[in-house]
């Protein structure tokens, strides 16, 4: 199979939407989410129906809102397509109202001690504008998650709220000072992200390393941050082949890797998409994080991701252009 073939087939993007759902039903999708129009119950259901055809297709058994908790990492509750019918057979089952609404409980999310366990309920609903995918034979959904009382509890409805509110200021100033109708104005942006590989070996020899992702302890190293002949130096065969799992399974989930290198410090890499939709770009972020440390344990590595490891050695994390 091609690059081009093989690019984006976990993802249910709008080629497989084009080729599971109505020609109707996949139009209302999208202008729903260009705020032209309301995804009625019926629509869910629709797309729901062929959303967990094409996912089981791909090997998914369980779906799950995939969210961002206030806690800085991403947070799901697998949910099995698997359920049980009036006469008690099994029966392979997710419904729009499944699709589009999830309940994963917020009872055990930090709270500081504000709100009362019986006021603790959480709710993920569906970021139609950020496509479903299957990963580890799971089909995940990107959400955004509030309380029981419409409270934001994450980064992304904030995120989303923002865009429409940029979106719908700089329509409205094009719009009075040219000629040429605009119907939204979109933000893109570029996440690189940097990470270290350690043997996993070495690595268990540093219990603080291991446990928090940084040294707390030892001395100074004799070159920090005036050694930069690391940088876009030869990478080394073992982190090569790394590198290359990496890209090809992100292709698959639809991302475009388009460079990789060494950075400053020794151990320190970096891979960089393309320009995405803010709200894309920042999902994507986040599963290039999870594969990267995921696939790292393939190759007996640990990946640290977080942006100054080592005391005095360079290092940043993250970069957004």
């Amino acid at each position: 199979m091609s690059i081009q073939e093989n690019f984006g087939k976990y993802v249910f993007n709008k080629k497989n939407m084009k080729k599971k759902l109505p020609y109707p039903v996949y139009l209302r999708w999208k202008n729903a989410i260009r705020k032209e129009d309301v995804l009625d119950k019926d629509t869910a259901d629709i797309i729901a129906h062929a959303m967990k055809e094409w996912a089981i297709e791909k090997g998914a058994t369980h779906y799950s809102h995939w969210f961002f908790p206030l806690h800085g990492q991403t947070a799901k509750k697998h949910v099995s397509f698997l359920n049980r019918a009036e006469d008690g057979s099994p029966i392979l089952r997710f419904s729009g109202k499944e699709l589009v609404k999830g309940e994963p409980d917020a009872s055990s999310f930090p709270s500081g001690g504000i709100r009362a366990t019986f006021e603790a309920r959480g709710y993920t609903y569906w970021d139609a504008s950020s496509y479903a995918f299957v990963l580890d034979r799971v089909l995940y959904i990107p959400s955004v998650f509030v309380a029981y009382n419409g409270e934001t509890l994450d980064m992304k409805g904030p995120l989303l709220r923002a865009h429409d509110m940029c979106s719908t200021n700089a329509t409205r100033i094009l719009n009075a000072i040219s000629d040429t109708h605009t119907w939204r104005v979109r933000s893109y942006v570029g996440m690189e992200q940097e990470f270290f590989l350690v043997d996993r070996d070495m690595l268990k020899q540093r219990k603080d390393l291991a446990l928090t992702g940084t040294t707390l302890l030892g001395g100074i190293p004799c070159k920090g941050q005036s050694l930069e002949d690391h940088y876009l130096g030869a990478i080394p065969n073992r982190v090569l082949a790394y590198l290359e799992d990496i890209t090809e399974r992100l292709r698959e989930l639809g991302i475009f890797v388009t460079a990789a290198h060494n950075e400053v410090a020794p151990c320190q890499f970096e891979i960089a998409p393309l320009h995405e939709h803010c709200n894309v770009a920042v999902d994507n972020n986040h599963l290039i994080m999870e594969v990267l440390k995921k696939v790292a344990k393939d190759h007996n590595m640990i990946c640290l991701l977080h942006e100054k490891p080592f005391k005095g050695v360079n290092g940043s994390g993250k970069h957004n252009n």
